[in-house]
């Protein structure tokens, strides 16, 4: 059976820009496994998504007019039940044929065409039957209704066609957007399929003002992109079309020269992608003293407002010149670019006024204003918010660096938040923090300052740069503890796809703060703020809150270290009870040490693992653990006068030469080096419970042993539980 390529089209009106891209290729991607469900396409069939502001479309190579038909085997029923015991139909049996369409004229025959098979203990009748294929008529039709069906639709909306009857009236339908047409050829035949109140046909539409014929004719599937090109003047690929546009950006920015480029965002890439048909890119400029402006806030503006591309120089500051991508190719384009010209005017000219007037406040002065924003209704108000933040930030800046830390952190603390009650913040809410920062200098802050308050809400996101300076690494750990213990304190924990307070990116980011900047804050570090919130929110201190912050972090110490997946460091992932807890009871000594420790040891266990004696000693050291749990009072101390057993001497010699060096590499921060050092002792333990009998019938020599295995499983763990190598 031979087969052709199919293409399906729906012409609507203008589509949402920002779910165009979703749109097509869910429309397409139905489609396509509908077909293949069917029988009416093979393993081999290639689906090629199309997607332009006023159409979704799909081409589906080496598809059938009608799939192979099919023999079905179906259980009927036990024998038991089907025949009685003369071996004729029961009426059950009867009815369940008649159901299936079965010829049931001579009934004898019909039983006599049933199989007999095991089916568990009893025996089964079965039916076989020939399914008759699905024709592409009856097949598209399912499969169509299906894709819009599942279209991962937005919002959608009601309009009314009128009814093609003989009775006039209307219907109401309800898509995204009204549709207008509807396209269907299999090879150069229309598939008489309906959608939406529509028929199909192979007449499709080109660009509004520029295709050079309308309506355009679909002479067959594969001639769909090259016929639109040509008659319809739109380039109907989306990435074709994203693809042109980045091209044309980057030549237009060529033109300008001096090292000039668009400013890169795939985010605003793909929804000028979905506003256009036919991209035709522009260079425009704007009055240099809007330069003036801290340029983050005229680029958002240009972005979000216009969907413009503003051009930066070789150096990456902003220039007075900006690209835009329009729908239209004039031979004369200066009217185009004088109407962008004059649209973003007023725009900029807002961002300059909002700025002029900002300054004209200093951040300090703004303080008290934060008493009338809300930030939760459980939390209370900004202004109380900030407290809490200063507090956690002092205390971390204490630890870290003393007094000066301490006064920096609580100077940039209590300034942080102010710029949410600025005019430029109030319009382009993205831009808190970054105004902050540029408020600070203009009072005359100190740049540590003007950047950890600029600084204290990263990372924003996966990749985002960190604070910039020690104060603002303090103010971001700060605030980032305060939402989470807060958040958690109230019970408002994320649950599936939600997470409306961000608070995994707070975790993540409070995590990525203290493993790649390596501070030494301990892992229960949350813990002593539970106690120090609880004047705020006294559910903060029980345990509850406490647990599922362990396990919080936890998680998302997985996310960001996901080798931790692993049993090579379980002591990461608590179950229940502090991180301090689980890590005491693991014996490795997290206790004391902080989230910035867990990269190293990490590398560190992965480095011994990888060594020749690894296996061995982490089998020796499962033992030895099993065997000091039966002795949980031995102290690590050994007297070499008890010492009767060569090899218990040998293994005390070897130990006195390898700990000290290894635990002096462990406290220099070397755990891969500690590690590999410790690997010399194979031999002599290994050799120790080949020849010596630990749990002696003398109680000073079974405890002088028990004493040096203590010693030697302190020295062992204290970079992870090595015994979570052994198999």
């Amino acid at each position: 059976m031979t087969t052709q390529n199919l293409l399906v089209e729906l012409f609507v009106e203008e589509l949402p820009p920002k779910v165009l891209k979703k749109l097509g290729e869910a429309f397409a991607a139905v489609l396509g496994e509908q077909l293949k469900a069917q029988g009416l396409s093979g393993a081999d069939s290639v689906v090629t998504a199309f997607a332009s502001p006023r159409r979704l479309a799909a081409h589906i190579s080496h598809v059938w007019l009608k799939a192979e038909d099919k023999a079905v085997q179906q259980k009927l029923m036990p024998v038991a039940v089907g025949l009685d015991a003369q071996g004729a139909a029961t009426p059950a049996l009867l009815k369940k044929l008649g159901a299936l369409g079965a010829d049931l004229s001579d009934p004898a025959r019909a039983v006599a065409a049933l199989k007999r098979a095991p089916d568990g203990k009893a025996e089964a009748l079965f039916y076989d039957s020939l399914v008759t294929g699905a024709t592409l008529d009856s097949g598209l039709q399912k499969a169509l209704e299906e894709a819009i069906r599942l279209l991962p639709i937005p919002k959608v909306m009601s309009y009314q066609l009128e009814t093609d009857c003989d009775m006039p009236g209307w219907t109401s339908v309800n898509f995204v957007r009204p549709a207008h047409g509807l396209v269907a050829l299999h090879g150069s035949t229309v598939v008489p399929v309906t959608a939406l109140g529509l028929k199909a046909g192979n007449i499709t539409q080109g660009h509004r003002f520029e295709a050079a014929k309308s309506p355009v004719v679909l002479p067959d599937a594969d001639s769909y992109a090259a016929t639109l090109a040509r008659d319809g003047a739109v380039i109907a690929s989306f990435a074709e079309r994203k693809v042109e546009i980045a091209r044309q950006l980057a030549a237009a920015a060529a033109r300008v020269g001096q090292g000039a480029h668009p400013i890169e965002d795939d985010a605003l890439l793909d929804e000028v992608t979905a506003l256009v048909e036919r991209p035709n890119v522009l260079v425009c400029q704007f009055e240099r003293e809007f330069l003036d402006v801290p340029q983050e806030c005229l680029i958002l503006t240009m972005k979000a407002n216009q969907k413009y591309f503003p051009l930066l120089d070789g150096a990456g500051r902003l220039t007075n010149q900006f690209l835009v991508v329009s729908n239209i190719s004039p031979d004369d384009a200066s009217a185009v670019i004088g109407g962008n010209e004059r649209v973003v005017r007023p725009r900029l000219a807002d961002a300059k006024f909002f700025f002029d007037q900002d300054r004209k406040k200093t951040l300090e002065s703004r303080v008290p204003a934060l008493d009338k924003v809300v930030y939760h209704n459980q939390l209370g108000i900004q202004g109380l918010r900030m407290e809490r933040v200063r507090a956690i930030a002092r205390d971390i800046g204490h630890q870290l660096g003393g007094e000066v830390w301490a006064v920096a952190a609580d100077t940039a603390a209590r300034l942080a938040k102010t710029d949410l009650v600025t005019d430029m913040v109030g319009e382009f809410p993205e831009l808190q923090g970054i105004m902050g920062g540029y408020y600070a200098r203009h009072d005359g802050l100190s740049e540590d300052i003007a950047f950890a308050i600029e600084d204290h809400y990263k990372p924003r996101f996966a990749g985002d740069a960190l604070s910039r300076t020690q104060v603002g690494l303090v103010v971001a750990l700060a605030d980032k503890l305060e939402t989470l213990v807060g958040m958690f304190g109230i019970g408002n924990l994320p649950t599936g796809d939600k997470d409306p307070f961000a608070l995994r990116r707070h975790a993540l980011g409070l995590i990525r703060l203290l493993t790649e900047r390596d501070l030494p804050l301990r892992v229960d570090q949350p813990y002593r703020y539970c106690d120090a919130l609880g004047a705020w929110c006294p559910q903060a201190r029980c345990n509850r809150v406490q647990d599922a912050l362990d396990g919080f972090f936890a998680d998302r110490t997985l996310v960001i270290n996901p080798e931790t997946k692993s049993r090579l460091l379980e002591f990461i992932r608590p179950a229940r009870g502090s991180l301090r807890r689980r890590a005491n009871r693991c014996g490795i000594g997290l206790a004391a040490a902080g989230f910035g420790d867990v990269p190293k040891r990490l590398a560190a266990v992965r480095a011994f693992a990888a060594l020749s004696e690894a296996a061995a000693l982490a089998a020796a050291n499962k033992r030895i653990g099993n065997i000091l749990k039966k002795a949980p009072e031995v102290d690590a101390h050994v007297s070499e006068v008890l010492l009767k057993e060569p090899a218990e001497i040998a293994l005390h010699k070897a130990m006195k030469d390898v700990l000290p060096k290894a635990n002096a590499q462990f406290d220099a921060g070397d755990y891969t080096a500690s590690l590999q050092t410790l690997a010399a002792l194979r031999a002599p333990v290994d050799a120790f419970f080949d020849g010596v009998m630990v749990n002696a019938d003398e109680l000073d020599l079974r405890l002088n042993r028990q004493g040096l295995l203590k010693s030697l499983h302190d020295a062992m763990n204290r970079v992870a539980d090595l015994s979570r190598l052994a198999s």
